[in-house]
């Protein structure tokens, strides 16, 4: 049994065999006949076998070097693998396979090649303008290094370059850098463009990407600091107590920093500032000097120098000054004094070049403005300019205009009389400016309801106004003795002069024309021949009344006068018998009166029956001359009440 399964194992073989041998050996290699291999990398060459189930592999150099690479057998295939790869695995590999009593080989062109990394530009120092400058493009370990191009571009445009080798630590390769190099004059219109170095490896006989590599820059170009200047502000020659602004400018890139300092005398500096503008106030002589202004950046310096002289400053005075408040009609003398100058030119102007409307009087370094009189045509800016070489200065004093000359004026219609109305008017004459006047009236510290009135006058060409407040009352006994006040304001806080309030003060004097006029009589009317009559007046009014007592006779006319009302006729006689007429007046009435008196002449002999008969008629006639006076005063008013006669006077 066991003998028979032999047999079928043999006979199976030999067919196997036989069936092979009836099939061709063939091999294949791989990736392909000829391959381009980067050093550095791995590459795996493959040889696979068909008609034939185990193959026996092996693989050498054409010229029987060694194969540096790692072999691995996996049924009908081969694998080389070069791991790195290195200048030692360019050749050509065979592989060789048997199969029984076959033979095949196939043969794999290894070629190398090296460029990794893209060109590095490297440059000797910084782009500044005007300064060559060495541009050096490096392509690092590239092989075969005699193929290589290099090429520089600048901004689109081929710039030539000198190529070299460039010496480096290698690997085990032994790989080359190779280089180019160039040398350029940066200029500021190298500024933002770009700089290329494009290296190709052009072999077109191997299949390997990428064949061309590039590195741009973009050129930043630097300036050294140049063009240094100084400005200063007024002048680099500075009055005492002025300011002085000194700025520096200089131009590079990056921009630079400023640095200011003054020489010492011992040729040391003295730090002053960091920033472009210095500004130096109250300047005094000792602060006369040199001062350096040094631009610096990180590429170079530049300084500047700047001479700076203090001298005694050219100053003008105004006064009265800066601003005045002149009153219209008076008289303004202005006086400008220069200081800093012997002998200045000194001139007067208005702001707006009109007419200085006065006198100009120049003596030394005094300068004298006299305007008289001040009119409206004065109300400006008045300049006063000193001249001293080249210096000129100027001062200015603002001339504003005010009139307030007096007192408010009260004025009356007429005198005032209780029950009467009166039109009191307060005035005040050539103000300005008028608009701004405030006006009030007062009687005993209370306001009394006025109406505003215009009153214009023409004051000596100005055309001042005359403001005025007019009110209507009617006195009453009341309002004797009491005060009326007009109080005018001319309240401008921003000019300055005194008074800006004014007040008339006038104490009311109500007058009452004589009214209430009584006559008196002592002893009766009728009197006897030696006696003395008495004849008194009384009457009310304001001022006091003057009493006249006035006889009624053509031929022998008697005018007495009293201050009191009271009269004295002494030692009467007949011819003293007749009508008396008072008169009673004070400056705003009259009131009158009149008596009869009548004298009886004494008998050397009389009765007792003519006594008796005296008696009577000296009732009688009394009586009589009342009846008439009253009946005169009637006709006189038109009518006549007994009544009102005998009513309390007031």
């Amino acid at each position: 049994m066991h003998g028979q399964k032999l047999g079928t194992v043999l006979a199976t073989n030999l067919l196997w065999m036989v069936f092979a041998m009836s099939e061709d050996l063939k091999i294949e290699v791989g990736p392909s006949s000829k391959i381009a291999a980067h050093i550095g990398g791995s590459t795996k060459l493959t040889c696979t076998v068909t008609g034939c189930e185990a193959p026996v592999f092996s693989w050498r150099t054409q010229i029987d070097s060694p194969l540096w690479g790692k072999m691995q057998n996996q049924g009908t295939m081969s694998i080389l693998t070069m791991d790195p790869v290195g200048l030692e695995n360019e050749h050509s590999y065979l592989c060789t396979a048997k199969c029984g009593g076959k033979e095949v080989e196939r043969e794999i062109k290894v070629d190398l090649y090296s460029f990794p990394r893209d060109p590095e530009i490297e440059m000797s120092g910084p782009l500044i303008v005007g300064k060559p400058v060495t541009v050096t493009c490096k392509v690092p370990k590239v092989y075969p290094s005699e193929r290589l191009e290099i090429e520089f571009w600048k901004d689109g445009s081929h710039h030539p370059g000198e190529l070299h080798d460039v010496e480096e630590d290698t690997d085990k390769n032994n790989l080359e850098t190779k280089g180019l190099k160039m040398i350029f004059t940066p200029t500021m219109e190298d500024m933002g463009k770009s700089l290329t170095c494009e290296a190709k490896l052009p072999m077109d006989e191997l299949d390997f990407e990428p064949k061309e590599r590039r590195t741009t820059q973009i050129l930043q170009v630097n300036i050294v600091p140049k063009n240094t200047n100084i400005s200063i502000t007024p002048s680099n020659t500075v009055q005492e107590g002025d300011s002085v602004t000194m700025t520096c400018s200089s131009e590079g890139l990056p921009p630079p920093q400023i640095f200011w300092s003054k020489k010492l005398d011992s040729e040391d500096s003295l730090p002053l500032s960091e920033n472009a503008t210095l500004t130096l106030v109250g300047m005094r002589k000792e602060d006369s000097g040199t001062y350096v202004c040094e631009a610096k950046n990180q590429f170079g310096k530049s300084r500047k120098e700047v001479e700076v002289t203090v001298v005694k400053p050219l100053t003008v005075e105004i006064s009265p000054g800066p601003k005045i408040a002149a009153q219209i009609g008076d008289s303004l003398v202005l006086t400008c004094t220069t200081m800093g100058c012997e002998a200045p030119f000194m001139s007067w102007k208005t702001q707006i070049d009109s007419p200085i409307g006065g006198t100009v009087h120049n003596e030394d370094s005094k300068s004298t403005l006299t305007i008289n009189p001040i009119g409206l045509e004065n109300e400006h800016f008045y300049l006063c300019t000193a001249s001293c070489g080249n210096k000129k200065v100027e001062k200015g004093v603002q001339v504003e205009l005010y009139s307030f000359p007096r007192d408010p004026e009260i004025e009356m219609s007429g005198p005032l009389i209780v029950g009467k109305p009166v039109t009191v008017t307060c005035k005040v004459p050539k103000v300005y400016p008028s608009e701004r006047l405030e006006m009030t009236f007062w009687k005993e510290g209370s306001h009394h309801p006025v109406e505003l009135l215009d009153i214009v006058e023409n004051a000596e060409g100005n055309n001042l106004e005359t403001k005025g407040l007019k009110m209507i009352f009617t006195p009453t006994m009341e309002d004797m003795g009491k005060s009326l006040t007009c109080e005018a304001k001319l309240p401008i806080d921003e000019m300055d002069f005194e008074p800006k309030e004014r007040k008339t003060t006038q104490i009311l004097q109500v007058s009452i024309p004589p009214r209430n006029t009584t006559i008196s009589i002592h002893p009766s009317r009728t009197v006897l021949e030696g006696e003395n009559v008495t004849i008194t007046c009384k009457t009310f009014s304001h001022p006091p009344a003057v009493i006249v007592l006035k006889k009624v006779d053509v031929d022998n006319e008697v005018t007495m006068c009293s201050k009191n009302g009271t009269f004295t006729l002494y030692h009467v006689t007949p011819d003293d018998t007749g009508v008396y007429i008072i008169n009673v007046s004070n400056e705003v009435g009259n009131d009158s009166g009149q008596i009869e008196i009548s004298v009886m002449e004494i008998p050397k002999y009389f009765s007792p029956q003519l006594l008796a008969l005296y008696c009577l008629s000296s009732l009688v006639i009394p009586a009589t001359g009342m009846v008439i006076y009253f009946a005169r005063k009637a006709n006189h008013k038109g009518s006549y009440s007994l009544v009102d006669a005998l009513k309390s006077k007031v």
